[in-house]
């Protein structure tokens, strides 16, 4: 494995904790492994006093961590019975224990001598589940429910998903604790129109007044209607920068949403762009008139932070967690409603001072989100259950 600088030396009363790696080490991270990936490494930089192991069925990114006096990692298999086989085994053969295990993408260990953790980020496909895929939808209900039956605490993204999270599985109010996802505070920021942005804009064929989307494409993110209501205003193009397949989170059940420019006759103003970089993110959302989020269910959506970090109004869906992270850095609508769709972009889009009022707002809002806060949090949380 590869070194890094050695940590201090564990005291007496450290903690040893592993920690489910599985989605934090692929290459293109969206949503679950995102969060996963920086929760390790801001966990890695913040807490040197407590034992790490990270979990991962494949020799570490470039980008992980690198292994420290107690920060290492550690390779399982088989990788396609992770939760059922792998952890488990892992877990029960170990000659030291550790004192709990986390999972930070939705599912802990089928069987385990230690205590254990979980990350759950919504409960989508509860209330939606004729937009999941039969396989995934069996597999969501039954693995979280049996996540969240078993685990010894849960932790979730957004004050709406632990009021669903408690309502929907009758919890007592002390099992869950929220911990807000952040953003990457050295990309994320407002962004000159410089040569290099040219030349970004260049590389995806982008040239007209634009609002944009960033996220996976599958039906709960509400995307036809958002292109319903862009078809009614003249002049203006829409970016739907997200994954439909491939490796990591990708979409579903999004051959409809790829086929509705054709059927609105707006294909020369819609362009999927698929998987971008997170690197070309910051000038693609800059340069946007506003960044939307029109999904009928978010569990907290780490895209309109990023958007408001780089000094960008957002539109956002008025249900579930949206308003509760977007604040005063724009406005919302009826995510069912193309009508209100349509106004909303249109407001933002003719009103410059309630455009600079928003922007202004954005950056504001922004500042209450970081990886360095969710890492504390739950370290936090480590230190109650260990």
């Amino acid at each position: 494995m590869r070194q890094g600088n050695s940590g201090s030396l564990p005291g007496d009363d450290r903690m040893n904790i592993w920690i489910d790696g599985y989605e934090a080490n692929i290459k293109q991270r969206l949503g679950s492994s995102q969060v996963a990936f920086e929760l390790i490494r801001h966990i890695e930089k913040n807490d040197k006093q407590n034992e790490y192991t990270i979990l991962i069925p494949s020799i570490p990114l470039d980008d992980m961590p690198l292994e420290r006096v107690g920060f290492k990692y550690k390779i399982l298999k088989p990788k396609k019975l992770w939760t059922k086989i792998a952890l488990p085994l892992a877990l029960y053969t170990a000659k030291q224990k550790p004192d709990l295990i986390f999972s930070p993408t939705h599912y802990i260990p089928w069987f385990s001598p230690v205590k254990r953790i979980v990350t759950v980020f919504d409960l989508s496909f509860l209330h939606f589940p004729k937009m999941f895929t039969k396989r995934d939808l069996w597999q969501l209900k039954n693995w979280t429910k049996f996540s969240i039956q078993n685990a010894d605490h849960i932790i979730t993204i957004s004050n709406f998903s632990k009021k669903d999270i408690i309502s929907q599985y009758k919890l007592d109010n002390s099992r869950v604790s929220v911990a807000y996802p952040g953003f990457n505070k050295k990309i994320f920021m407002p962004k000159q129109k410089d040569e290099k942005s040219k030349q970004i804009l260049d590389k995806y064929q982008i040239k007209d007044t634009y609002i944009i989307y960033i996220g996976t494409i599958q039906p709960r993110k509400n995307l036809i209607r958002l292109m319903e209501a862009v078809s009614r205003i003249e002049g203006l193009n829409l970016i739907i920068a997200g994954k439909t397949k491939g490796e990591g989170r990708e979409g579903w059940m999004f051959e409809e949403t790829l086929q509705t420019p054709k059927n609105l006759a707006i294909e020369d103003r819609v362009k999927f762009l698929g998987f971008v970089p997170t690197e070309d993110l910051p000038v693609l959302i800059s340069n946007s008139i506003a960044f939307i989020q029109p999904s009928l269910w978010e569990g907290f959506g780490i895209p309109v932070v990023e958007a408001m970090a780089c000094g960008v109004p957002v539109l956002v869906s008025d249900r579930c967690s949206l308003p509760e992270v977007a604040g005063k850095a724009g406005l919302s609508f009826n995510p069912y409603s193309v009508d209100q769709i349509e106004q909303a972009i249109r407001t933002i889009v003719s009103d410059k001072k309630l455009h600079n009022k928003y922007s202004k707002n954005a950056l504001i809002q922004s500042k209450k989100f970081s990886w360095d806060k969710m890492s504390r949090e739950v370290i936090k949380i480590f230190k109650i259950f260990a």
